[in-house]
């Protein structure tokens, strides 16, 4: 039997590979005339490049680098080192995988390869989360480092705007500008036809549809990307409402009376239902809000001016009987769904007694809605700073 553990001393020869060894260990070699062809090939295409690389020698590196690392044995880096440097912007979006977001850092230059960022992915202990916007990074980044600032907040673009219900479109526009850094002459041009944002043909302007939300724009967007942002963002909101598409324009025109006159939620619905009461009898709405839409001298008063309330143009419903010509501002979800559902009420008029407080007394005669405003007067009496 052969011992357990055997060394053969330096006189000794060692034992004989069996006929089934070297067949085996040949098995893990080229054949002899192979080995010779691909070192010829390797001295030779170390003889070109060293001797020619000025030359020719450059030439079959850039045309043959693959099969030349193949024959030489050398690996191709997967990644760069570092933190890279310049600048690149990188865009991550909603329901983007490992995949998705590795090959688009090699797309755009920050990572060397799709699988440096894949692979350094699938190592991590937990499945990183990555937030949707624009990220900005650097050139040349190892893909550890693209993986740090994808993940810290701060390397995050934001463009952010808020846009309040009940604002105008002009309001609004001045409002994209400031937070977007795009001229507002641009976003003046963008809604210059509102029909190519789906908006109907019927609609004197982009007024009422450019809803009213918080925001974050990716840079590079166009002044006609922003503004589709917002009028789909409507769409949306007027289709969750049940809103039939013939009728958008005429829901927006109420809900944007709605949204500047309710003050408190439930009296959105009660608002809503004395609109309707008053188009049923064919009674002119003569709505406050819609007489100072036109008006250029807005004092912020909740008192319309003489001027005001004469004036003869079609938003005007102290002078005109039905809905205004079209919307009057950008009204929110609220008053979207009041504009579709009004509460039930016999109620022709109603005011808000109270600024502070938003309360609201809804009427159905003409004496008891003269007490109501009586006793707005006598509030305004006492608070005469209050939007009064």
């Amino acid at each position: 039997m052969p011992a357990e553990s055997s060394t053969p001393g330096k006189d000794e020869p060692s034992a004989k590979p069996s006929r089934a060894a070297r067949r085996a260990a040949a098995a893990d070699y080229p054949p002899r005339e192979k080995r010779k062809k691909s070192g010829w090939l390797a001295a030779l295409l170390v003889l070109v490049l060293v001797g020619g690389i000025g030359g020719g020698g450059f030439y079959v590196w850039k045309t043959f680098e693959p099969q030349i690392r193949s024959v030489m044995g050398w690996q191709e880096p997967i990644d760069y080192e570092g933190d890279g440097s310049g600048e690149a912007l990188v865009s991550i979006s909603e329901g983007d995988t490992g995949t998705d977001i590795a090959r688009t850092l090699k797309n755009s230059g920050v990572t060397k390869t799709t699988e440096a960022f894949y692979e350094l992915l699938i190592t991590q202990p937990s499945e990183p989360v990555f937030h949707p916007g624009v990220y900005q990074l650097a050139k040349k980044m190892s893909a550890q480092s693209a993986l740090t600032a994808l993940l810290d907040p701060k390397n995050k673009i934001e463009r952010t705007v808020l846009l309040r219900e009940g604002i105008t479109g002009p309001e609004i526009l001045a409002e994209l500008s400031a937070g977007t850094e795009i001229p507002v002459e641009e976003f003046q041009a963008a809604v210059a036809d509102p029909t190519i944002y789906g908006v109907p043909a019927e609609a004197v302007s982009i007024e009422g549809w450019l809803f009213p939300a918080l925001y974050t724009f990716d840079p590079g967007l166009s002044a006609q990307q922003v503004i589709q942002i917002l009028v789909d963002r409507t769409i949306t909101s007027l289709d969750d409402a049940g809103v039939p598409p013939a009728d958008r324009e005429r829901i927006l025109t109420i809900a944007s009376i709605i949204e500047r006159e309710a003050r408190l939620e439930d009296d959105f619905y009660k608002v809503s239902r004395v609109i309707q009461n008053r188009l049923a009898i064919d009674m002119k709405l003569e709505m406050d809000s819609t007489a100072q839409y036109t008006d250029t001298a807005k004092s912020g008063s909740v008192w319309s001016s003489k001027e005001a309330l004469e004036s003869d143009n079609p938003w005007n419903t102290y002078q005109r009987t039905g809905l205004p010509v079209g919307p009057i501002a950008s009204p929110g979800d609220t008053a979207i769904k009041a504009a579709m559902s009004p509460a039930d009420g016999p109620w022709l008029f109603f005011v808000t007694v109270n600024l502070d407080t938003g309360e609201t007394i809804f009427t159905t005669t003409v004496n008891e809605h003269d007490a109501a405003v009586k006793q707005l007067r006598t509030w305004c009496a006492e608070n005469p700073d209050k939007g009064c």
